[in-house]
Parts: C-alpha cells; structure tokens; sequence
C-alpha cells in the first residue's frame, strides 16, 4: 500500500512539469466537443490556436526558471524527462503546429467539412512529438513514435477524395510499418541485454557485458526507425511520394516537427546509451563512421534527385534530405560543440524550410499549380512575396548573407576543429553548389521572362495579411541570424548542460 501512495504521490508531482502535454490534451477534448455542437464548430479554428499559445507560454516559462545547475527532471517513475533539451525542441514544435494551423486556415486544400479532424490529429502528432524528446524509456520511445507515425498515416491521406493523397498514406504505412518493426526489434535486444526499458540503466548493462557485437546489431537496428523518421539514406523512399500526395499545409508540417523530433530522440538515445558518458563511443562501436557515411549517402541522394524534380514538393522534399544529411554532420563527432551546430541547424532549418512551403501554399491557393513552371512570372504578379522567397532559397541554398550560410559553417568547422572526417567537409562543399541549380530553377521561373509583353500580361496576385506577415517573419529570420545569432547559441548551450560542459 504504501508503494502505491508513494508512487501515486511521484505522478501527482509528475503533473507539474507536464502542464503544456495537458494544455494540448485539453485542446484535444475540446476540438472533439466543439465538434459535436454545430453551432460551436466556429469556435474549432481559435480554440486550436489559443491552445498552441498557452503550451509554448508554458514551455518557455520552464525553460527560463530551468536552472544550468540542475539535472534534468524525471517524471512519472522516469518515463519521461522535462529538461532543457526536450523544452528546446518543443518551442520548435509549437512554432512549427502554430504557423502551419495558421496557413491551413486558408488552404484550398484542406476543405472545411474535414478541419476538425484536421486539427485534431496535429495536436495528437504535437504532443507525440513532445513524448519523443522527453522519453528516456523504451517502451515510451516506442509509444511515442507511433503516437507520432499513426496520426501522420491518416493526416497524409486526408484529402479523402483525392487518389494522390491515398496513395501517399499508404506507401507512409507501409514504409512506417516495416521500419517500427526492425526499430523494435532492435529495442527488444537491448532489453534482452540488460533486463530494463530504461536507457541509463541499458549503458551500463552495456558496458558490463563487454558484447561489442550486441551492441553493434541492435543500434543498426534501432538506427532503421529513427532513420526512417528523418528521412536518411537509405529509409527515405517514402518522402517524395508522401511529400507530392499530401496537402501542401501537411507537407510542410512533415518537413518540420517530425524529423526535428526524430533528430532530437536521436540525439538523446545515441548519447544516453551508445557513448560511455564522455563523448566516447562504446567499446570502441564505431557508430560516428556509419553516420558518416549515411550523411554523406544522403545528402548526395537528396540534392541530384532534386535535380530531375519539377514538382515544387517533390524538389522541396529532397531538399530536406539533402539539408538532414548535413544536420546528421554534427552527429559525425561527439562534442557539445557539434550538438551545438547541429541544433542551431535545426533551429534556422525550421524558419528557411517553412518560409519556402508558405510561399509554395500561396502560390497553390492562387494558381492551383504545383510545378515549377506555375511559377512563372510571379516576382511580377507579388513582388514582394516572390523577393522573400528568394531569401528563403538563399538560405536554404547555404549561400552568405543568410543564416543558412551560418548554419552550414558551423557543422563543417566541428569537422575541421577535430581533425575529424574531412573527406566529408569536401563532400559537403560539392552538394552545396549542386544545391544551387534547383534552387535557382525556381527563381529564374519567377523572373526570368521571355519578352516584356509576357510580362505585361500578367495578372497580379495578393495575399491575405495574415499570410503575407507569416512569410515576411518567417522570411526574414535567416537575415536577423546572420547578422545576430549570439543569444540563440546561449540558449542551445543551456539546452545541452545534460551532456556537462563544451
């Protein structure tokens, strides 16, 4: 009896440091009783947003009364943590839901009789993602990943009447499916080893067992759903094919908060069970050299299968394998130095990346096109839109003054600061100038005209208000982080202090 107070009095505690989860849970239940009442279903669209609001409150109200002297704070019998490095992905996320909730609001796409739905499942996928940067438990991870993945099945394949978009959900769930079951497999063998769900407790069982070759199995293993959810070679078949079927509101979603989640429970396992605590890897398991090569395979992948693309999503999806190809560089050496780049990566990824897909759902509301060639002339038709999205493609393209240039500079002097890999700094370099010609596709459709009468016989296009000022804040952060980035990089090494000091 007195376990059970005790532990009933841990998850009560617990409830505290969990408050934005139940925010969004609440946002939830709300979302389905709003539904049921006709005359509330108005209400749906607001509800949502004020729910976003007060989580990423809550979020950032804990990350700054986190202390850098503390540990990260267990929750609910150590399933879970709330530490800083699970709040930093979490604003990422919450920024993320909030824009995309704001932009599906006009979206051709998504029709009013299915919104409902619609926002229901983002929030179950936010709160999934969530759980995955905070567990530190196996059988949480697992629940946490398929909160995630089962949720997106159904959101890719939303648009019900539309064949693409069925087809783009089946091939998720087929490709997901396999993936979960390998990824389990390999979590299976770690129990197996040590006896626990829980990560701290496998690391040391590792350690004693002295099986260099267990441990190299079940990480290639685990390493296949954890791959498959950020989209690396060779897991990231699925990507264009989801990318091109699902609602442009859904695919830029996709682009964002999943592999920004994937990434950080990367991360977070990698560190907590295959290192020895000292940024060593374990017994000698050279794990760095397959995400080498893995982030050498897919950047390359990424960028020369993007030069055959003139669908605007499919060119933007394996952008985004080629731009986790050169986030997964940080994750070739084991410093905090290389966290550090890796995560500000992430975070300048997150404004560039959503800034793009914005522009791309403008230009699908006005002209229901979605090739590069429906492009044509829009720097004439919107200027002022078409301007940003050059910045964007600037960035993305890694290209100075941009933070993107930044972002790219910093995981490549990790490299050249250890003397670690240089082979693939030059790799690196290569993919950034392939990167250039597809990115620049775009903007010579935008205004590079044949003839001034062309030009002349182009009707003009506007935005709503509420759209144009997302794409100009979104636009115009990889401006303000090239020229000042100082206090994003405090608040990344404050993200980190789990992992002691740089």
């Amino acid at each position: 009896m007195g376990g059970i107070l005790a532990n009933t009095n841990t998850n009560l505690v617990s409830l505290w440091s969990f408050i934005p989860e139940l925010i969004i849970m609440e946002g939830m239940l709300s979302i389905i009783l709003l539904e049921i009442m006709p005359k509330r279903r108005k209400y749906i669209y607001s509800s949502t947003l004020g729910v976003i609001i007060l989580s990423l409150v809550a979020v950032i109200y804990m990350a700054c009364q986190s202390s850098p002297l503390s540990d990260s704070n267990p929750l609910f019998m150590g399933l879970i943590v709330a530490d800083p490095f699970s709040f930093f992905f979490k604003i990422i996320f919450l920024i993320s839901t909030l824009v995309i909730v704001v932009v599906s609001q006009s979206s051709v796409e998504i029709k009013d009789d299915i919104r409902a739905e619609y926002y229901f499942l983002l929030l179950v996928i936010l709160l999934g993602m969530f759980l995955m940067v905070s567990s530190v438990n196996l059988l949480m991870i697992y629940l946490a990943i398929e909160l995630v993945s089962i949720p997106s099945y159904i959101l890719a394949g939303i648009s019900k009447n539309n064949k693409s978009s069925n087809e783009a959900s089946l091939k998720y769930v087929i490709f997901g499916s396999f993936a979960s079951g390998l990824m389990l497999f390999g979590l299976s063998w770690l129990y197996g080893i040590a006896g626990s769900t829980d990560i701290f407790v496998i690391q040391k069982a590792l350690v004693e067992s002295g099986n260099s070759l267990m441990i190299f199995m079940s990480l290639l293993f685990v390493m296949v759903g954890f791959g498959y959810k950020i989209s690396m070679v060779p897991f990231h078949y699925w990507t264009p094919d989801v990318y091109e079927g699902a609602a442009t509101p859904v695919t830029a979603f996709f682009s964002i908060g999943p592999k920004a989640a994937g990434l950080g429970l990367l991360i977070r396992f990698f560190y907590s069970v295959f290192t020895d605590g000292s940024n060593n890897v374990l017994l000698g398991v050279d794990w760095t050299l397959i995400i080498a090569v893995l982030s050498a395979l897919t950047m390359t992948v990424g960028n020369l299968l993007a030069l055959y693309q003139d669908n605007i999503k499919r060119l933007l999806a394996y952008s985004s394998i080629s731009h986790i190809g050169f986030i997964l560089i940080g994750f070739c050496v084991l410093s905090n130095q290389a966290l550090e780049a890796m995560l500000f990566y992430i975070f300048i990824y997150l404004f560039m990346n959503l800034g793009a897909f914005v522009v791309a759902i403008f230009v699908k509301n006005k002209v229901d096109g979605e090739n590069i060639d429906s492009w044509k002339g829009m720097g004439f038709r919107n200027p002022l839109i078409s301007a940003f999205m050059v910045i964007c493609l600037v960035s993305l393209a890694g290209l100075p003054p941009t933070s993107g240039f930044v972002a790219k500079f910093y995981v490549l002097a990790e490299l050249f600061r250890l003397e670690s890999y240089r082979w693939l700094a030059v790799v690196a370099i290569i993919n950034s100038v392939v990167s250039l010609y597809y990115y620049f596709r775009i903007v010579k459709s935008m205004y590079f005209l044949s003839s001034d009468e062309e030009q002349a016989s182009l009707e003009k296009v506007e935005s709503n208000q509420i759209n144009k000022w997302i794409i100009i804040v979104l636009s115009v952060q990889p401006l303000i982080f090239y020229i000042y980035w100082s206090p994003l990089l405090e608040f990344i090494k404050h993200s980190l202090i789990m992992w002691g000091p740089s």
